[in-house]
Order: structure tokens, then sequence, then C-alpha cells
């Protein structure tokens, strides 16, 4: 009888895998079916594109978003603000008036036409919820919207507030859905959309959620088509796996930053068999330390780890000197980010005096400093698909064991380490700034509000004795009318952050790209976060 039941466990068991190696052959086949007579360029991703809501964040995706829908204006090589949905604009009463003249030969992938109608109801739907995207200070200036005539589009803010243009570049929250894609109460942050319509190159043609997408190219749009027939996205969560994927020659192209390890990335380039490219430094990889926490709130605490941390042996054997050492938040090649500081260098010795400073001694007998009988103990959260984060929490674990400073990694996939990170449940967070055009001033504005669009920093930075005079300073300097005066509130507002050592900055990250020799038109866009499915081309 037991042996009976065996067997037909087993025969279950087996059916089971069977059914699920069919469906995801099926899979596999699907998407191989639509490479007959098409151009089929396909790449991975390690996490799911979302459903496509420019007008909501996780877990959508950017650079999913950004094929699909479009901004009035475009950030350009060198921040240059460009037209794109809006072909020209006026800017009026000293700077409180945008008047957007918008192309007359867009529509959106359904057939219907853009024009001013559309743009306010955008930005009537994106204003129906402030709160929850405050982040953007652009947000909080825009006093009312306004159609002139049929294609031009007038915004009124309070103030004259000098990043308008910038930040209208941005993925989200301020891009376009056709009317068709509206939910009935109009509300799309709560109730979503009915289809994900929008003006991009792009249009979304299948989606198995945590599985695939496939985008097809857009035939009503008003732009340069893309290249290729059909974008694939697969979703590989784990480097490796991805590696392999390519290797295998089931992905076209690896793209991004931290998708793959350094190592990886170093031995495919060495193979010879791919081209490869590195862009300039984008943004800064960083340590956020979490000021709430009673033993991150001791400012002593915060310096030693700074001391404690080697980063130049970081930059040596995790990234073979692909990514340059970061001393300040901020790559120091950006906008008003030029900011002399002194660096806190890599000294075990003066860590170890501030550590005994705060009250954390050593104890003979124990690997780990006490205080009051408790163990110093911290606890990193990182991103468990980034394989670049969990590189360097190993490396400073080691480091500062070397302190007697106990550090608990915790790694978590991408939605929950936000929601954790948001919550505030760790002492040491790993995060980057935003690069272009968020950089510096979103990143900072970001620091002020607790919206769940922004960033953590705002209550990670809650427990600093200045942080209601740091909030002031941030608002101040984004209505500044002069350049003058901007760089010098920017340079009291980083020098502040510096001096209380809450980030610790690591390297100056760049995005990577691995490619089939096939593939053409590979290049870094201006916004970090795109990826150029456009310009991709394939050769046979």
């Amino acid at each position: 009888m037991k042996k009976r039941n065996i067997w037909a466990v087993s025969l279950i068991v087996l059916t089971i895998i069977l059914a699920l190696a069919g469906c995801s052959q099926q899979d596999e086949n699907k998407i191989a079916a639509t490479k007959d007579d098409k151009k089929v360029f396909t790449f991975s991703w390690s996490g799911d594109i979302g459903d496509l809501n420019p007008h909501t964040y996780f877990p959508n995706e950017f650079f999913s978003q950004a094929m699909v829908y479009e901004s009035l204006v475009y950030y350009g090589e060198d921040g240059e603000i460009k037209p794109w949905l809006a072909k020209s604009w006026d800017v009026l009463e000293d700077g409180k008036e945008y008047i957007f003249h918008l192309r007359d030969d867009v529509k959106f992938s359904d057939g219907s036409a853009f024009n001013a109608a559309i743009v306010k109801k955008n930005f009537d739907a994106v204003l129906a919820n402030r709160e929850q995207h405050d982040w953007i200070d652009l947000i909080n200036q825009i006093k009312t919207t306004e159609v002139i005539d049929n294609y031009t589009f007038k915004l009124t803010l309070h103030h004259a507030y000098y990043p308008t243009l910038q930040e209208l570049t941005y993925v989200r929250p301020l891009r376009f859905v056709a009317e068709s894609a509206f939910p009935a109460s109009g509300d799309t942050f709560t109730d979503g959309l009915t289809a994900p319509i929008g003006t991009g190159p792009w249009v979304l043609k299948e989606h198995k959620e945590n599985e695939y997408a496939i985008f097809e190219s857009n035939d009503t749009y008003w732009g340069e088509k893309p290249k290729v027939d059909e974008v694939v996205v697969k979703v590989i969560t784990d480097g490796e796996s991805r590696v392999l994927a390519f290797e295998k020659g089931e992905l076209d192209m690896i793209f991004g930053n931290g998708v793959i390890s350094q190592d990886s990335f170093k031995f495919l380039k060495e193979s010879g068999k791919y081209e490869t490219k590195i862009s300039e430094p984008t943004a800064t990889r960083t340590l956020l330390f979490n000021t709430n926490r009673e033993t991150m709130s001791d400012k002593n605490i915060r310096l030693a780890l700074q001391h404690a941390f080697d980063k130049d042996a970081v930059i040596d054997n995790i990234f073979y000197g692909i990514e340059r050492k970061a001393d300040t938040l901020f790559p120091q090649n950006l906008t008003y980010t030029n900011v002399e500081v002194d660096p806190y260098a890599y000294d075990v010795e003066k860590a170890t005096a501030l550590l005994d400073e705060a009250g954390w001694k050593t104890v003979k007998g124990k690997e780990f400093r006490e205080k009051d009988g408790q163990p110093l103990q911290l606890e990193l959260l990182f991103i468990s698909t980034d394989n670049i984060q969990k590189s360097i929490a190993e490396f400073v674990q080691g480091d500062l064991r070397k302190i007697g400073v106990d550090v608990k990694l915790t790694s978590q996939e991408s939605n929950t380490f936000w929601t954790t990170a948001f919550d505030g449940h760790y002492d040491i967070l790993f995060t980057a700034t935003w690069a272009n055009p968020f950089d510096p001033h979103s990143y900072l504005a970001s620091i002020t509000t607790d919206s769940s669009g922004g960033g953590p920093d705002y209550y990670a930075l809650s427990g600093l004795s200045f942080k209601k005079e740091l909030d002031t300073r941030i608002k101040e300097v984004l209505l500044t009318t002069t350049e003058e005066d901007r760089i010098k509130q920017y340079h009291q507002i980083l020098t502040m952050l510096h001096e209380e050592a809450v980030y610790l900055p690591i390297s100056y990250q760049s995005n990577i790209a691995v490619y089939k020799k096939n593939i053409l038109g590979v290049d870094f866009l201006p916004q970090e976060v795109e990826i150029p499915t456009t310009t991709i081309d394939m050769k046979n």
C-alpha cells in the first residue's frame, strides 16, 4: 500500500514537472515565433515591467515606461532641454508662466489625437494625487493648468521655479496616456489604466508577469521609427543566470548597472566574442545611515564607519578600476555639485578611537564591541538581485569586523527592499543618487518629504538635530533666481551633509553594455534609466 502511494505521488510530481516544462517551452516557442521575418531584439531585466502606468511608481520600471510614454520636453546631451511633444514654449511673468506650443502631428497608439485637452487631463490626474508626487517640487509649485487652444497649453506656477523644464523631462509622473486609457473614475493613480496607451515608439504586445514582455513598434509614431520590429524583455533575477542566457544566445544584450558582477563583465569583455561599453559616471553608489536608529544617531559612530571602510580596496578588487572612488555625495561634474570638502580617509586607528569615545568598548574574549552589555550590531540592507551591492556588502562586513562591529547582511527582492527602506527597518541602506536629470536638486528635494514616490532619505535623516534647517535650505535653493545665490546655497547644503557623515559615498557608478557583434546602435542616453531601444539595429 505504501509503495503504491509513493508511486502515485511520484507520478503526480512528474506530471507537474512536465506540465511546467511544457508551459516554459510554450513561452519560449511563442517568443521564438515572433522572430519569423522580423527583427526581434532581446534583453533581460531583474524584475517585471509593472503595469506601465506613467502616473505611478513601484513596481513599474523606468525603462519600460519610457518606451511607451513621452514628455513635453526632452533631456538631451549636456543637459540641453529639447522640444519633444511641445515644439516650443514661452516663459512669462518672471518665470511663473509657461506656455507650450504642442506638435499637431502626434497621435496615441490607439489612433486618438494628442492635444492640449489631453495634456491638461493628464496633468490634473497627477495633481489630484499631489501628496503621492511631492518629491518633485514642481508638483507643489503648479497653481493652474489651462487649455489656450487645441495645441496650446499653459502652466502657471506659484513661484518662479528654476528646474521646471528639467522636471518635465522625467519619465514619471508627468507623461501622457490616451483618453481611452483613463479609468471611469479618472483617478489613474488609485484605479490604474484600462490599457497602456501612449504616444511613444513602442506598444506593449504581450506580457506574462515575472516572465517576459514583448513590445512592438508603434505604427502611428510621429518621430523616428525604431529600427527593430519587436523588443523582448525577459525577467532574469540572477546575474549569473543572465550571463548564461546571454552566452547561450537567448539574449542579444546585457545592459544596466548591477545587472551582472564586475567579474562577469570582465570575463565577457576579455573573451573577445562580444562588444562592450561603459558609460561616463552617472550617479553615486552610497551607503545611507539611518539616524533614527539609536546607534546610528551618534555622529561618532557614523564618522567611525567612514574611516573604517577601505574604498580603494573595493575599487581595486571589485571594480578592477572600472568605477572611480567617490568622496562626495554627487559626481562633481554635475551642475552645482563641485564642492570642496575634506574626504574621510581610510584610518582604522581613528575609527577605533571614535568608537571608544562613543562608549563602545572592546571586551576581552569577545569579537565585537559592547556598550551596557549589548553587542555593536548593525543591519545592512541591500537588493538581492544587485550583484554589485552584494559584493560590496560583504566587503563592508569584513572591514567593520576589524574594528569590532558586527554587520548583519539582509538581502531582499526589489519591491520588498523599498518597502523596508521607507519603513526605516535598517541601520545602513545600500542606495544611490538618481543621476541626470534628477541630481542634485530632485534628490535633495526628496529629503524634505516622505512621499512614497521619492526616496527613503527623508526618514533616514530625520534623526538629525538640524533636519528642519536642512529642509528649509533645500526648499529655498529651488526658488533662487540667480546663479550666484544658487551656487552658494548648494555649497552650504552639501557641506552640511558631508560634515554630518550621513552618507558614505563609495564609487561613481556607470552603466555597462555587453552585446553581440551583430547588434548596432548601442549607446547610453542622457537619462541613465533609459535603454536605447529606438536606435538599436541588427545585421544578419
